[in-house]
């Protein structure tokens, strides 16, 4: 496990490679440890890391961090179920990168940016399976009084975005993808010559990429891990690298169900021959596609179309996009069929059979895994160097690339942030890597590229994941004005941003850490140097191709009957500062909403069976619809009706079938709603009022704003939050705000140490959902924030300076049981003033709002159920109710249905 000593290493091995993946090839890590563990091996990054030095002289050796594989080995706390030890954590990462740093090694951390629609059924599936975990949580906790084993683990709310900024706080290179990673960081991790992907997911054998390193085999200590070698696996299964997206599609990956080719499976496993008995039933199973892809498909490689060879039936197109999913930029497949002229037909789509317009050749078959002279060889092979980590006949030299026959979300191209158009990818003859044509002066591509106005006369198109469906992405004229973009006033920078017409190259710094001038290191071959961390566009879109000899054409021509629609926003300037800050990780959901008009929340620990809290899905969804009234004011048609947000939020009793369709909710602000050029683009003084004018009406708090100012940092934004949650849920009582505050103004005296040995006498499931749902409000609050133009500093709502679990478990307990303050505040006379004065705040606000915070002593019994759930009908209804709005409940529609004009608030 992360953290362990060395001499732990091999004899763990077996046991966590054997466990079944959470993500990736289904059954493929388990096969891994107990059929051909001599796939793996111990390496250590420091050797790694100099042997790359001593290669590539004046290269920086970097490592391409999977962030979301990687969260539940960074947090290392011993307490998780009390809404998380956040400075523990911060301090943990804080070694991580410190280690990594002192041994000459640079990383890169990519987060998951939406769920692909292609795996929203796989995401669903977790979620509900997480649901389960949740009620066997809650049942221990009141069973046991304390914290389930490490067993029963659940990564704390908030994890995944707060990392984020924890990262950044460490001047670390962090970037949120616009798909899901794993594709983005195995495309960058080649593309830039990496040392390696650290990461714990079975995708990045199949991906045709650098070295894959286990993160759950990482000794931080020594810096030793496991190699996963997918060149040894290959050998191990008689195939070649060129068969593994079929091998994984075939068994089943978060794309393609692991039902759907059961049968097939089972028919392989009845004609192979070699069955090992020893082996558990799974790993005959991979052995015996294997058998079946190197003895059978092989002889019509080149000759046959997947469908004519193997069971697809109606599931063709996903089992194509499931292969094509797993194709770089420049990388083609030899299982693709080829026509002479260098296309196929897909359901009526013309799609373009390889990348590189230049290399329309037909791929040659590959027989075996030992004949790799008959393998397709890469587009060069001085752009493919042999990886000092991987030796033997299955060189990295010799590893076949793949051509693709869908666009990604049916093909594998690059994905043009602000067009979300699939383009394909070239840096010139030599490398014949694949980046965006972005930059070409003669727009010779048959796909307009919203590069400007002379490419405005055609709408690209990208395909939506429906495969009938394309859509337009833009309508408004691009900017052809140099804008200053606000940023967060923490980053202290300029954003200069100009329209695509100057062909500039665009001077975006966001972030004071992404302007670190480490050398990426690219193949000797490769005349281009990339550039580094300084353009916000995503970093592979950092290597802009000039090259006016390259022709491209359509990878996504489709016929004429296709269906089309715009964006959310269709003003390109500000989707693109929006995905300026999605990119560099500083914003919080916003260009999800404003792209896609669709956002997802995970699970978060909440207790199903509480007759008086409910969901934080619905207490801060007022929040959010105000939010989307702000995003989406250009969204309105003749009839003064905005589009409905799809919400993908995990509640009690939600299954999910469909998304919760949330309209925006109009807002009021002194001097009205200003929009989001003023907030965004304009940095006159006077506007940074309107900007926290703006976020208080997201919370409807416009009539507190002078309390609020005169509240010090960092409590200013805490205070707001829980002005809000008492105002919302009418069961939070006066010792429930005690604790809160109490907790706060505590923490800013203790040490991480003095945090981690607190130990409360006992654990309380209504105090655990309490530290959730207030690390659900942060999380509000981040979006909040980025969308009203950045306020406030993002460090006052970081919760390691404002929340630690177990500190307000035991401020809880305390105050549940009726200790005076200053025993709540430790005895510290200069805290009990900051107490008061900030109590005063809040219920001075609250009372303006008509609600009185009272003690538990003075509940009558209605105050058990005004929140309750109404028997068994809390079926994606949730029956409690604000406390101006008596009868209305929180959920009154069924799954899918478009939402009301209700706020389901006070």
């Amino acid at each position: 496990m992360f953290g362990h000593s060395g001499s732990c290493l091999i004899p763990a091995l077996w046991e966590i490679l054997s466990r079944s993946s959470v993500m990736g090839v289904r059954g493929l890590q388990g096969f891994v440890g107990s059929t051909c563990p001599h796939i793996c091996t111990v390496v250590n990054f420091k050797e790694l890391a100099e042997h790359h030095r001593s290669k590539y002289p004046g290269c920086t050796p970097t490592i391409v961090v999977d962030a979301m594989c990687c969260l539940r080995y960074w947090y290392t706390p011993e307490s998780w179920i009390c809404g998380g030890q956040w400075r523990e954590y911060f301090s943990a990462l804080r070694d991580f990168v410190k280690t990594f740093t002192a041994a000459g090694i640079k990383l890169i951390f990519f987060f998951d940016g939406m769920v692909e629609q292609d795996k929203r059924d796989e995401w669903v599936k977790r979620r509900l399976k997480n649901n389960r975990e949740i009620s066997r949580i809650f049942h221990y906790i009141k069973s046991h009084k304390e914290q389930p084993g490490r067993n029963m683990f659940f990564i704390p709310s908030g994890l995944a975005v707060f990392t984020r900024f924890a990262l950044k706080t460490l001047g670390q290179e962090t970037l949120c993808s616009l798909q899901e990673a794993d594709y983005e960081v195995a495309s960058y991790g080649l593309q830039h010559n990496c040392l390696g992907i650290l990461g714990e997911d079975t995708d990045y054998l199949i991906y045709d990429t650098c070295p894959y390193f286990s993160i759950s085999e990482l000794c931080l200590e020594s810096l030793d891990t496991v190699m996963l070698c997918r060149e040894k696996l290959c050998e191990s299964l008689g195939l070649c690298v060129a068969d593994l997206p079929l091998l994984a599609c075939l068994l089943g990956n978060d794309i393609i169900p692991e039902g759907m080719f059961e049968s097939f499976r089972y028919k392989c496993l009845s004609s192979y021959t070699s069955v090992k008995e020893n082996f558990d039933k799974k790993g005959n199973i991979i052995l015996a596609v294997s058998d079946h892809i190197s003895k059978v498909l092989h002889l019509y490689q080149g000759e046959k179309k997947l469908e004519e060879i193997l069971p697809l039936g109606p599931n063709k197109a996903l089992f194509y996009k499931g292969m094509a999913s797993y194709l770089l930029p420049g990388q083609k497949s030899p299982w693709f069929f080829q026509k002479p002229k260098g296309v196929i037909t897909l359901d009526k789509q013309v799609i373009s059979m390889s990348s590189d317009a230049e290399s329309r050749e037909e791929v040659p078959m590959c027989s075996d895994a030992e004949s790799r002279q008959e393998v397709p060889m890469c587009t060069g092979p001085e752009s493919r160097q042999e990886v000092p980590m991987c030796t033997g006949p299955e060189s990295r030299r010799e590893v076949p690339m793949y051509t693709d026959s869908e666009p990604r979300q049916e093909v594998p191209m690059c994905s043009d942030p602000e067009s979300r158009q699939e383009v394909p990818m070239c840096t010139g003859p030599e490398s014949r890597q694949e980046v965006p044509m972005c930059s070409d002066p003669e727009p010779r591509q048959e796909v307009p590229m919203c590069t400007g106005p002379e490419a405005r006369q055609e709408v690209p198109m990208y395909t939506d994941s429906e495969p009938r469906q394309e859509v337009p992405m833009y309508t408004g004229p691009e900017s052809r004005q140099e804008v200053l973009i606000w940023t967060d006033p923490e980053s202290r920078q300029e954003i200069m941003c100009t329209g695509h017409e100057s062909k500039q190259e665009v001077p975006i710094c966001t972030d004071p850490i992404s302007k670190q001038e480490d050398s990426m290191c690219t193949h000797p071959e490769i005349n281009q140097k990339l550039p580094v961390a300084t353009d916000f566009e995503f970093k592979l879109e950092a290597l802009m191709c000039t090259n006016p000899e390259i022709k491209q054409e359509d990878p996504t021509n489709v016929g004429p009957e296709v269906k089309q629609q715009v964006t959310m926003v269709s003003d390109t300037e500000i989707l693109k500062v929006a995905r300026t800050h999605h990119v560099q990780a500083e914003s919080y959901l916003v260009y999800n909403i404003m792209s896609s008009g669709e956002i997802e929340c995970s699970n978060t620990l909440e207790d199903e069976l509480d007759q008086a809290l409910p969901s934080q899905a619905f207490i801060y969804r007022p929040i959010r619809q105000r939010v989307y009234s702000l995003l989406l004011e250009d969204c309105q048609d003749v009839t003064s009706t905005c589009l409905a947000v799809k919400e993908w939020f995990v509640y009690p009793g939600n299954p999910l079938r469909h998304p919760d369709l949330v309209r925006p909710l109009q807002m009021t602000i002194p001097g009205g709603t200003p929009s989001l050029k003023i907030l965004w683009l304009n940095q006159e003084p006077e506007i940074q009022v309107r900007r926290l004018d703006t976020l208080l009406a997201c919370f409807n708090l416009s009539s507190s704003r002078e309390e609020l100012q005169a509240v010090e940092s960092p409590f200013q934004a805490l205070c707001c939050l829980l002005i809000y949650l008492f105002v919302q849920v009418d069961t939070l009582c006066l010792e429930d705000l005690h604790a809160f505050i109490a907790q706060a103004l505590c923490l800013q005296g203790k040490s991480t140490s003095q945090l981690a040995n607190l130990q409360p006498d006992y654990i309380n499931p209504r105090a655990v959902q309490l530290g959730s749902l207030l690390v659900r409000g942060l999380t509000t609050l981040v979006l909040v924030n980025s969308a009203c133009g950045f306020p406030w500093k993002t460090s006052d709502f970081m919760p390691w300076n404002v929340f630690d679990g177990k500190l307000f478990h035991q401020k809880y307990l305390q105050s549940e049981k009726g200790y005076a303050v200053e025993v709540l505040l430790e005895q510290n006379r200069s805290r009990l003033t900051k107490f008061h004065n900030l109590k005063a705040v809040v219920c001075k606000a609250c009372m303006k709002e008509n609600r009185r915070i009272t003690g538990r002593a003075h509940w009558g019994s209605h105050h058990a159920g005004r929140w309750g759930r109404q028997g068994s009908s809390y079926h994606r209804t949730g029956s409690g109710y604000s406390r101006s709005s008596q009868g209305q409940p929180w959920r009154d529609q069924g799954p899918g249905k478009k939402a009301s004009g209700h706020s389901w608030e006070r």
